[in-house]
């Protein structure tokens, strides 16, 4: 997930790829196992869906699997991937859609301009932001430590056992994209990225750290759910210019607003399926991904449910993406 660099810890490599399609990946949306006759499923077919861990995927997936399936008589296979692997099944034709996408140049080039088996579809609608953030609490108490120049000052509060005597930032799934490392190491920062594995242990390690009042500094972002039930605060880095990230080694500066994307395979695009104009011409809001990220995580509904929740009372905008 998230900005214009690679991700760390890149899996790679088709056996890789083999492995997670067997149902290696994520443990959020199950993976479908259904054949490849279209005659199964009428008109449609058969449509692959890429699930990334992070619930605000998902939330997307849910929503896009139920109207395909509901509206249009698909039969959609959800497959539990890293934004990598994903890629790569663009390649293998494993993977038809990708409906989140916050950035990621060279896998662009590599599958859209080079072997032309993708093609960006457009926009989700949803403006994603990533940045470090501390608890309410940390904020209130250290007002001037939401500028990045006063980290060091505090590098202290956020020592753990994982940090090694230094400041710990707490960051996500090792898959994430993220800077943080080379943010430490460029603005001379007396701290360590540690990741904590997951989306929820993000979470649950911002809740805790809210309700105990213990000093967390952590890796966040929009659109998320969880920031309506704990606010977190950002922590304001060097301002973002336009190309300031481009060099992953040499970043030195805040992440951007990032609308995202979606992509898909290019054979899936031009075959007709009206699985291709919904994908075509699914857009929604942040609110909109929050509610059913909320649903799934917070609420704990099954995923169909919380999609056909959304969609009975969001019906005019479903409409609009079967047009």
């Amino acid at each position: 997930m998230r900005s214009n660099v690679k991700a760390r810890r890149v899996a790679t490599g088709a056996a890789v790829l083999a492995l997670f399609l067997a149902g290696c990946g994520g443990e959020t949306i199950e993976s479908s196992s259904t054949g490849s006759d279209e005659d199964s499923a009428g008109e449609c077919g058969t449509v692959n869906l890429a699930v990334n861990p992070w619930v605000g995927f998902e939330a997307n997936v849910a929503v896009v699997k139920y109207v395909a399936e509901e509206e249009l008589g698909c039969t959609v296979a959800t497959k539990d991937l890293t934004e990598e692997v994903s890629w790569q099944g663009f390649a293998s034709g494993e993977i038809d859609v990708i409906l989140e996408d916050w950035g990621h140049p060279e896998l662009e080039k590599q599958y859209v301009d080079d072997q032309k088996v993708a093609v960006k579809v457009g926009e989700t609608g949803n403006v994603g932001q990533i940045g470090w953030f501390v608890p309410p609490w940390m904020a209130e108490k250290y007002p001037d430590i939401t500028d990045w120049k006063n980290l060091n000052k505090y590098a202290d509060l956020f020592k753990t056992s994982e940090s090694g005597g230094k400041g710990q930032v707490l960051d996500g799934d090792p898959s994430f994209v993220t800077n943080d490392e080379a943010l430490v190491k460029n603005l001379d920062l007396n701290y360590k990225v540690v990741y904590s594995g997951s989306e929820a242990a993000l979470i649950t390690a911002f809740r805790q750290a809210e309700q105990k009042q213990e000093p967390l500094l952590g890796y966040f972002y929009s659109p998320q759910w969880f920031l309506a039930e704990v606010p977190l605060v950002k922590v304001d880095l060097p301002a973002y210019e336009e190309g300031c990230d481009a060099d992953p080694e040499k970043v030195a500066c805040d992440y951007p607003e990032t609308p995202l994307t979606k992509f898909a395979r290019t054979e899936f695009m031009d075959s007709g399926s009206p699985a291709a104009k919904l994908v075509q011409n699914f857009s929604w809001t942040n609110d909109d991904q929050n509610l059913v990220a909320k649903y799934i995580s917070e609420d704990k509904m099954e995923y169909e449910d919380a999609a056909k929740k959304w969609v009975d009372e969001n019906q005019d905008k479903v409409d609009a993406w079967l047009k």
